[in-house]
Order: structure tokens, then C-alpha cells, then sequence
């Protein structure tokens, strides 16, 4: 058997074929009747298809074949072989230094005892046009002209035959762009089975071809794969630039302890500094944008200390999109508004813009947020959405929002041309709060025709149907919801005028009602606390909690368990001691769950009761109620503030406090007086007696009284 000499790395490297502009000429490997395929490339199928082997990636046999040369005889017998030098001579002729010296490298590395010409530039050309045009055709990346020069050529010529070295390129300049064709189009399976196939391609000569495949393994999730080939890069290919793009081609495609193993490559120079150091700035911003993906994922402090160094000392708006998407992420809204406004000032664009959006949502600010988006609201699906949720929420504010004439007629058109039925509904409220009942009744029903499920925009349009005396029409929208709402069934005239919600209750009976059913689920509660002796520790040892028996007596609320400061809440508010029900019911904020939720609105009340209505409101804020509590809670509120408001003469504030009231609850015929007088007050005569002539039909004295006081100040007018 004859002994064979295995090619280092390094001399495969010369060897390898580059497309022009690619580099894919940049050097020639040997031809195939000089080569023969080292075991180490044989490829194996798995599951049906055709792959390199990449197991050892340190072992350069396994990623690109070994190749082996003959051996020179010791005897002389032997004539030396017989070197084909036809590319010398055509990189020669055209003047091409660079490749002219990687053939002489080549053909050295074949052929040990071959002396290149002593001036290799100086070689005369010898007769063969043909040949040299097909060696131009193929400089030049014209690879199937190549086919059809030599097809041409064999039928005029039966016995010419091209030379080896000329096939070999060939084939293998046509397999690349196979490889890279398939790499464009995303067939990764294509991609794989040519690159198994021509394992010559996979070397340091090729760069791309290795980068290429080791994107194939790890978009058929084979990442395994994937990090083997980019560590074969590491480990085998010297080329500074292109060690770094490696790492930066793997960043997005592996997760976090592969590049770990790709980075421990990692090569010092003579100061110490690392060849990745500039990477991993990129691998901290990766990791940033996979938290955006997924918000379950923990990013480590140094890559987000990493970032923020970035942001602030490189100045790329990219930095501080990347940071701002993060906290809008981790519901941290104001330090995303920070970041998004560096973003935004550095570059307006759709994504910055987008990002301060929801973050001035986020913050109760939808008015600037919808001017912030407006401009970019067309750019995408996501961008519209974010638009009509700033206008939703700007439509929903309390008291209604005064909105200037180009804004409205803009969020109008917007909310038309998207049919979204919640910014649709929220226009029905705000038209309704302005008395507007006719248009309210239009958005109301055009919400409903855009989503036929939405409750809320059926009660509105049903209750607007009623205010504009569409009787037929509201009992319409009643039938279509007997069985699937509670409150739509009984929205009527009689609901709109006398519907109690009492003033200076916590809520009225409804609301009283539901806090006494609170305080019977809690009695089991209250029965154990009576007896119950636990202890807690303190700074300075332990102390026993108080037991709960009824509240006759005053209790300090902070030593008692949550769960049992809630119930001497509802206890202390049956006394009607609201004030010390409001410090039991802080108490029992201090739990969670259920008992969180029914402190916060236990508060509420009791704040109410007190007549604190700022803070009550903060009080329902501290944590979410359902929706039956909220309404109750809110209807209050705005009771309260529009009473109060009415007291100081602020009749524009109590009209926008009712109105935003009536868009949860009907008007009791007590509210409807207030309103005719605040109308009056502000000498809108007709209004007031529209609304005082309502309540009178009902029997109110305060109307009736009302409708007197109308003429009146219209007679005192007219004098």
C-alpha cells in the first residue's frame, strides 16, 4: 500500500474555489485525479437526508477531505509526473499576481519536486485559444457557457478532451452556487445535502459555504450541528475578520451556551485584548431583544448594564429601542418612556414612535400618545393597533377629555376606516356624555354591526335608544340579549329616571347589598379569628396578634392578620365608622388575592361614606376590582364629585361628571334635578327645561319647582 501524505488546514485552504465578487476564485484547488476523498468525509443519512459530518468539528478531516498526493519513487525509472500548468499560465497572462501565486502554492503542494518558472509572469503562452477562452468564460463566473464551450469542442474534436484540473473547478464552482442558491431561497435541506455531497467546499478557503451550512443545521434544529460547524471555523481558520463574523453570524441562531463555547475560542492579543470584545456587545444586545420575544426570560445584569453603557456612550438609536422595548416588556413604563424618547429624538421613526406610544398609554396619557403615532399609524397592522387603543383610552378618559376640532374629526376617521368596535363604543360614550345622544346612538350601533358580541355597545345603544324616545328600538336590543346580559333587560324609562343610586351611600342599596354578603362569606373567617393565638416576629421579639371579637371596642387594625383587619372593616362600617373602617380596610391591603381586591374596595367605601371621594378613587385604584364592583364604585365617585362640584358653583364640571355617569348607570330623577339647575345656571334654558320637564313626569316637586325657576329667569330675560 502505497503511504499517503494528509494536507494540513492550511494548504486545503489555498485549494479552495470562490465565486468572482464572492471570492470564489481567489485560489484553485487540486485537481481530482490528484486528490482522493479521506474516510473522515464519508456522509451517513439521517431521517432520509444527506449531511456532513460534523460531530468533531476540531478534526478538519471530518469537515473538509483530506487529500492525498502521490509519493515520489526513490528510483529513477520513474518519470515525474506530469504538471498541468495551463491556469498558471492563464493567471500569467492576465496579469492576476494574487492568483497567480495561490496556483504556484497549489501545484507546489501537489507536486514537491516541481519548480515553478523563475518568472512566472514571463511565461510564454502556448497555442490553444480554445482552452484559454474556456479558462476566461470560467474567470469570469460564466459556468454553463464553460459547459457548452467543452460540449462544443468534444463534437468537433472526438479525441480533445478537457483538462482535469478545468472539470474540478468546474463542478465545484457549479455546487457552490447550488449551495448558495438554495441558502437564499430558505431551503436548508437542499443546503445541507449539497454541502455533504462536496465536502471540498467546507474549508477555510470558503468561509460563506461554512457559514451557510451551519445556518442550514440550525434552522432544521439541529443546533448542535450548527455550533459544530461555526467551532470549526474557530478552531481551524485564522483570518481575523473572519473569526469575528462568525461569532456574529452564530449570535442570532444559537442560544446563550453555545456562543458561550464559541466565545471561550476566543484569542488574546499582546495587550490582553480579546478578538470578541466588540461582539459581546452584540450578544448583550441579543440577549435583550430575546427578552422582548419572550418575557419569561431572565436577562443577567451585566448584559443590561452592558446595554445601557452602549446606549450611552455609542449614541445609537438601536441601543435605546433596544432597552425601551425591554421595560415596556417588564411593565416599567416610565423608564421605556425615557429610552423611547432618546430613540425618538435621535430618529422619528414608526418603531421609536410605536414604543412611546405604549408607554404614554401605559402611563395614562393617551392623548400624547395618539399625537406621538398619528403620523405613523398607516405603516403596519401592529402601529393601527396601538393608534386605536391611544384613541380609545383618550375617549375614555373621566371627565371627558376637550378635544380640539382636528383631533376628533381625525380619530373619527381612523376609528371608521379600521371598523374597530371598541374605539367605535367609546365614541358612543363620548358623544353621549355630551349630550349628543343621536350620534352616540349611531357609533353605538356601528360597533355592534362591526362585533354583534360586544355587550357594552348593546347596552349603550339600547340606553341611548330610550333617551331619544326610540322605544321599539331599545326593546329590540333588549330581546336580542334576554338570557346574555343582566343590565340590558332592564334599561328603561322608568331605570333612566328613578334608578337609585343613592347620595351618600358608599354606593347605593346594590352596593350596601353586595359589602353585606363580603362581610357573611367573611364570618366563618371572623368566628376563627376570635379564638385564633398566633404570633409574628418582630424587630425586638414576638408579639401576639389581637383577637377579633366585633368592634365595640377600638382595635389597632396593624396587628391583626389581613384576612381578620378585613373583617373588622366591614364590622366598623356597619357601625358607620367609616374613617376607622378606611385604617382596617388599609390593613387588610397587606394580603393578597381575594382579600387584596375586597380591602381596596372596602376603602373605597368607607372613604366615601366619609365624603373623601379623592381618596376613594386612589383607594379602588390599590388593586383590581371586578367589574360589577368597578361600576359601582365609579358610579359613586362621579356622584360624589358632581355634587361637590355643584356646591362650589362649577356647573361646567357637575354637567361632565354626570354625563360620565350616565354612561355606566341610568339618572336617578334626583341627579336629573341637579342637572337642570346647572343648566339653568349656565343660562341654557332650553336644556334645563328639557331635563326639569323629564323628572317632573315622574312626580318630583324639586322639577316641577325647577320648570318655575326656567320661566322665571326667561321672563327676567326678556324685561
Amino acid at each position: 500500500m502505497k503511504p499517503v501524505v494528509f494536507i494540513t488546514a492550511g494548504v486545503v485552504a489555498l485549494g479552495i474555489l470562490v465565486i468572482r465578487n464572492g471570492g470564489y476564485l481567489d485560489a484553485a484547488p487540486p485537481p481530482a485525479s490528484a486528490v482522493t476523498q479521506a474516510a473522515g468525509a464519508q456522509h451517513t443519512a439521517d431521517d432520509g437526508r444527506s449531511q456532513a459530518a460534523y460531530s468533531q468539528p476540531t478534526n478538519v478531516a471530518q469537515l473538509a477531505p483530506a487529500t492525498t498526493v502521490p509519493t515520489q519513487p526513490s528510483s529513477g525509472s520513474v518519470p515525474p509526473p506530469k504538471v498541468d500548468e495551463t491556469a498558471l499560465r492563464y493567471f500569467a497572462a492576465k496579469g492576476d499576481t494574487r492568483r497567480l501565486e495561490a496556483e504556484i502554492a497549489r501545484l507546489k503542494a501537489l507536486y514537491p519536486d516541481w519548480t515553478p518558472p523563475e518568472n512566472p509572469l514571463a511565461v510564454r503562452q502556448e497555442g490553444d485559444p480554445q482552452l484559454e477562452q474556456m479558462w476566461k468564460l470560467y474567470s469570469e463566473g460564466k459556468l454553463a457557457d464553460v459547459r457548452k464551450a467543452i460540449a462544443d469542442r468534444q463534437t468537433a474534436e472526438a479525441s480533445w478532451q478537457p483538462p482535469a484540473d478545468l472539470l474540478d473547478r468546474l463542478a465545484a464552482a457549479e455546487a457552490r452556487e447550488q449551495l448558495v442558491n438554495a441558502s437564499e431561497l430558505k431551503q436548508y435541506d437542499a443546503v445541507i445535502r449539497i454541502g455533504s455531497t462536496n465536502s471540498s467546499l467546507l474549508t477555510c478557503g470558503d468561509v460563506d459555504v461554512l457559514w451557510r451550512v451551519a445556518e442550514a443545521f440550525a434552522h432544521t434544529n439541529r443546533e448542535d450541528r450548527a455550533r459544530d460547524a461555526y467551532l470549526y471555523v474557530l478552531n481551524n481558520c485564522k483570518k481575523p475578520e473572519e473569526r469575528v463574523a462568525t461569532i456574529q453570524k452564530a449570535l442570532p441562531l444559537l442560544s446563550r451556551p453555545s456562543l458561550d463555547q464559541l466565545l471561550a475560542k476566543e484569542q488574546k492579543a499582546a495587550d490582553g485584548k480579546g478578538e470578541f470584545a466588540a461582539v459581546r456587545g452584540d450578544i448583550s444586545r441579543q440577549s435583550l431583544a430575546n427578552a422582548d420575544a419572550d418575557p419569561k426570560l431572565v436577562v443577567a445584569p451585566e448584559d443590561l448594564a452592558t446595554v445601557k453603557m452602549l446606549a450611552q456612550e455609542g449614541g445609537l438609536a438601536s441601543d435605546d429601542l433596544l432597552l425601551g422595548w425591554y421595560h415596556v416588556g417588564r411593565n416599567n413604563p416610565q423608564e421605556a418612556e425615557a429610552w423611547f424618547r432618546r430613540a425618538r429624538d435621535k430618529e422619528n421613526t414608526a418603531s421609536s414612535s410605536q414604543g412611546l406610544a405604549l408607554a404614554l398609554i401605559n402611563l395614562s396619557r393617551p392623548a400624547d400618545a395618539e399625537a406621538v403615532l398619528y403620523q405613523w399609524r398607516d405603516t403596519n397592522d401592529d402601529i393601527r393597533r396601538v393608534y386605536l387603543a391611544a384613541a380609545a383610552n383618550l375617549l375614555a378618559v373621566t371627565p371627558p377629555a376637550p378635544l380640539s376640532a382636528e383631533v376628533l374629526q381625525r380619530m373619527v376617521q381612523e376609528i371608521y376606516a379600521a371598523k374597530d368596535a371598541a374605539s367605535a363604543q367609546q365614541l358612543g360614550w363620548y358623544a353621549d356624555a355630551l349630550n349628543q345622544s343621536q350620534t352616540a346612538a349611531q357609533w353605538f350601533k356601528l360597533a355592534l354591526d362591526w362585533k354583534p358580541d360586544d355587550e357594552p355597545s348593546a347596552y349603550g345603544l339600547a340606553l341611548t335608544r330610550w333617551k331619544i324616545g326610540d322605544k321599539a328600538g331599545a326593546r329590540e336590543i333588549q330581546a336580542a340579549w334576554v338570557g346574555r346580559s343582566e343590565r340590558i333587560p332592564t334599561v328603561s324609562e322608568r331605570s333612566i329616571e328613578t334608578a337609585a343610586v343613592g347620595k351618600g351611600t358608599e354606593a347605593g342599596a346594590r352596593t350596601h347589598a353586595r359589602a353585606k354578603q363580603d362581610q357573611a362569606e367573611d364570618q366563618a373567617a371572623q368566628d376563627q379569628a376570635a379564638t385564633a393565638q398566633d404570633t409574628i416576629r418582630s424587630g425586638s421579639g414576638a408579639r401576639t396578634r389581637k383577637q377579633v371579637r366585633g368592634c365595640s371596642s377600638s382595635i389597632d387594625p396593624t396587628t391583626l392578620a389581613p384576612k381578620q383587619a378585613l373583617t373588622l372593616g366591614w364590622c366598623l362600617m356597619e357601625a358607620n365608622r367609616p374613617v376607622e373602617a378606611a385604617a382596617a380596610f388599609e390593613a387588610a391591603l397587606h394580603g393578597s388575592g381575594k382579600t387584596r381586591t375586597d380591602a381596596a374596595y372596602g376603602q373605597s367605601l368607607a372613604y366615601l361614606r366619609a365624603g373623601l371621594s379623592d381618596m376613594a378613587a386612589a383607594a379602588a385604584s390599590k388593586a383590581p376590582l371586578d367589574p360589577e364592583r368597578s361600576v359601582e364604585v365609579r358610579t359613586a365617585l362621579l356622584e360624589a364629585q358632581a355634587s361637590s362640584a355643584f356646591d362650589q358653583g362649577r356647573y361646567v364640571e357637575t354637567i361632565m361628571a354626570l354625563d360620565e355617569r350616565s354612561r355606566i348607570a341610568p339618572e336617578r330623577t334626583g341627579l336629573m334635578v341637579m342637572r337642570g339647575y346647572a343648566y339653568l345656571k349656565l343660562r341654557r334654558f332650553s336644556d334645563a327645561e328639557q331635563v326639569f320637564r323629564a323628572a317632573a313626569g315622574t312626580g318630583n316637586h324639586d322639577a316641577l319647582r325647577g320648570l318655575n325657576d326656567v320661566k322665571a329667569a326667561r321672563d327676567s330675560k326678556i324685561q
